[in-house]
């Protein structure tokens, strides 16, 4: 048995990949592939229906929300937010946790005015500023909610008086938020949604039409609205894929069964980090992400023997990122505890033979 740590694409449960290699031979027994009908069709008006009322199902979304599908990854939408939200001659508010934050702002800054209100990148990004202020004239305020290469999560949202825009990349459908706490909500579903291809964003319907600019209608997100997300062809079947795994959250009990199975997952590995010798987190106890776990070994010498080791083992995906080396391991709403007790083992394992 394989156990995937990998960062992204995401783990998907079995039966979710049994059910979507079927539709690739023959999609609801039309004798047509999911990589082959019409998006106009009805069979796939049907699940684009259907994953959007289980993202509001599951998510709680309230009616004067919009539910979109698009294409280019979070990515995109560091430029769509802006584009969309911030006027001419206005400000936006970034809060710097990392590398998307700061590639966002980046994006945002090439299209107005922004203010960083924090960061953490004097301690590279291995905590979660606290206490500071947005300012009141801002058009938004935007932040990253789980850093996936430093491993740390920002679990409550911070105090704004403005609208909040988020980007839950990495941990939209991991615990339960109040979607009304936003006004603006993204996610690339390659972490705990789905697929590589499509992107979540959930959208306060009030918000738009404010920033008078004149845009393409392709990254103008009252187009997609008015076309159901099929202003241009989208991306079938990660909104197919995406669909079933919905369905299994569902089947589970939904996302706050998930939630308490994942800070078991995450609890049963830091303990681990915290108890071995040969370990140490690298993320601030407090900020430590339930997604990503960040660690080093104490004495660096020995990380290559613990990746060989981690390997015969099969630990896939456990090289962490350049940025901050050591191990990171990834643990999506798909992992088990399983494969959790298997990394532990392991660790435990080397302990033993360096005593």
């Amino acid at each position: 048995m394989k156990h995937n740590f990998g960062a992204g694409p995401c783990i998907l449960p079995k039966e979710v990949f049994q059910e979507a290699s079927q539709a690739v031979l023959d999609f609801n027994n039309t004798g047509l592939s999911i990589l082959e009908i019409s998006h106009r069709s009805k069979e796939f008006e049907e699940v684009v229906i259907e994953t959007e009322r289980l993202v509001r199902e599951l998510l709680n979304v309230p009616q004067n929300y919009s539910i979109l599908f698009l294409q280019g990854g979070a990515s995109q939408q560091f430029a769509m937010v802006p584009l969309n939200l911030l006027p001419e001659g206005g400000k936006a508010a970034y809060f710097d946790t990392g590398v998307w934050a700061t590639k966002a702002a980046k994006e945002a800054k090439k299209i107005g005015q922004i203010e960083i209100v924090a960061s953490s990148s004097d301690k590279n990004y291995n905590y979660i500023p606290k206490g500071f202020e947005v300012p009141a004239d801002s058009a938004y305020f935007h932040y990253t909610s789980n850093n996936t290469i430093y491993g740390t999560e920002v679990f409550d949202k911070p105090n704004a008086s403005v609208p909040t825009v988020v980007d839950m990349s990495s941990d939209i459908l991991s615990r339960v938020i109040n979607v009304s706490d936003y006004d603006l909500i993204y996610a690339g579903a390659q972490k705990n949604m789905g697929p590589a291809g499509v992107t979540l964003v959930i959208i306060k319907d009030e918000i738009l039409g404010k920033s008078r600019r004149s845009l393409p209608a392709i990254f103008d997100y009252e187009a997609h609205i008015k076309a159901g997300s099929m202003y241009n062809t989208p991306p079938v079947y990660s909104i197919y894929v995406s669909m079933l795994n919905l369905r299994w959250l569902k089947a589970k009990g939904g996302v706050s069964v998930i939630e308490r199975e994942n800070i078991v997952k995450a609890r049963t590995l830091y303990e681990e980090i915290d108890r071995n010798p040969f370990f140490k987190g690298t993320a601030a106890v407090e900020d430590r992400s339930r997604m990503n776990v960040t660690f080093v070994m104490d004495n660096p010498d020995l990380e290559a023997e613990f990746l060989a080791l981690a390997k015969e083992r099969n630990l896939i995906g456990i090289k962490g990122h350049r940025s901050v080396g050591g191990f990171r391991a990834s643990i999506y709403n798909a992992l088990s505890i399983t494969s959790i007790n298997a990394l532990v083992d392991a660790m435990r394992e080397f302990e033993e033979k360096h005593k």
